[in-house]
């Protein structure tokens, strides 16, 4: 169809797709703090590669929720994860090298998962209930297993790597952010195994009629939503230049809130990859705005719970809407 022969009504529903959502309301936020903050550096590139950088563990853990999501599971783990993943990959460079670090670090991210999924599956269980409670076993692990103690990391391969460096003046965390953010669209976007997800997260039955192993997608979505999140811990740990248990835990409302306000159903069948990168960079530009308007901590998480409460308003009205 050539743009000549869009009609009027054609354009119109266009223009609101449930897709296009957030782009407008990325504009409206950005053009809103540019008008507030004009005074300060918050239209400068420097200060939104500021940005990008210190939301690209949120932008990772955002995409994998995105697969968990798609088929209808929501983890409320992957907070805990990263603090336990940056922990256990500080703690291993303490005694072996970068790859065996990574490699544990990421493996704690597949274990979880897989006990999540299995757990869900097996027991029949609500992924709410068995992911909170898994969420809190993992917490617990986290604080115990250095007694609350830090772990610096002085490997700077390591920071280079997953944090600190740069590749001809591009971050390392923007590298990290584009790579999984652009295999993760090329699964759910490209290939069978995302028209699989949609198909499990819109209608099990149906999928399940179609021969798609529903039990096994439902657990693959799980494995992505936790791994990615472990390799946000090592994004943590690399730009910190170390780990410790609070690392994630206030992570959680802000990646739901960027999932749903991005375009993905809380309840399953619709999932946006590039939304879930939108979103996660929104609530970063507000709370980089809140910052530069002198907000507190306090207020910044207030405005985050209602941005949350909006999503799941507008994605619950959708869902009801069918």
């Amino acid at each position: 169809m050539s743009v000549q022969s869009l009609t009027l009504s054609q354009v119109k529903q266009l223009a609101i797709k449930k897709e296009a959502y957030i782009y407008y309301i990325f504009l409206f936020v950005l053009l809103f703090f540019a008008a507030l903050l004009q005074d300060t550096a918050f239209l400068t590139v420097s200060n939104f590669m500021n940005i990008v950088k210190q939301t690209a563990p949120l932008t990772i853990m955002a995409v994998g929720l995105t697969f968990a999501l798609a088929v209808g599971h929501i983890d409320l783990s992957i907070g805990s994860v990263v603090a336990l993943s940056a922990l256990v990959g500080a703690l291993l460079l303490q005694h072996t090298g970068i790859p065996l670090a990574v490699l544990g670090a990421l493996l704690v991210g597949v274990t979880v998962g897989l006990i999540n999924g299995l757990l869900i599956e097996r027991l029949q269980v609500s992924s709410l209930l068995i992911t909170l409670g898994t969420m809190g076993v993992i917490t617990g692990i986290a604080r115990q297993l250095t007694n609350l103690e830090s772990v610096p990391i002085i490997n700077q391969s390591f920071t280079f790597m997953f944090g600190a460096g740069s590749v001809f003046n591009i971050p390392v965390l923007l590298i990290w952010t584009l790579v999984i953010s652009l295999a993760a669209y090329l699964v759910l976007n490209k290939l069978s195994a995302g028209r699989h997800l949609l198909a499990v997260g819109g209608n099990p039955n149906a999928a399940r009629a179609m021969g798609i192993k529903v039990t096994r997608v439902r657990l693959y979505a799980l494995l992505a939503s936790s791994t990615a999140a472990a390799l946000a811990g090592l994004l943590y740990a690399g730009r910190l230049h170390g780990a410790r248990y609070t690392l994630g835990e206030a992570d959680l409302l802000t990646v739901i809130a960027a999932v749903a306000i991005g375009g993905t159903s809380l309840f399953g069948g619709r999932a946006c990859i590039v939304g879930a990168i939108l979103g996660s960079w929104l609530m970063g530009m507000i709370n980089n705005g809140l910052i530069l308007s002198g907000f507190s901590t306090n207020e910044q998480m207030i405005a985050r719970g209602i941005i949350l409460i909006i999503a799941v308003a507008i994605g619950v009205k959708e869902y009801r809407n069918g």
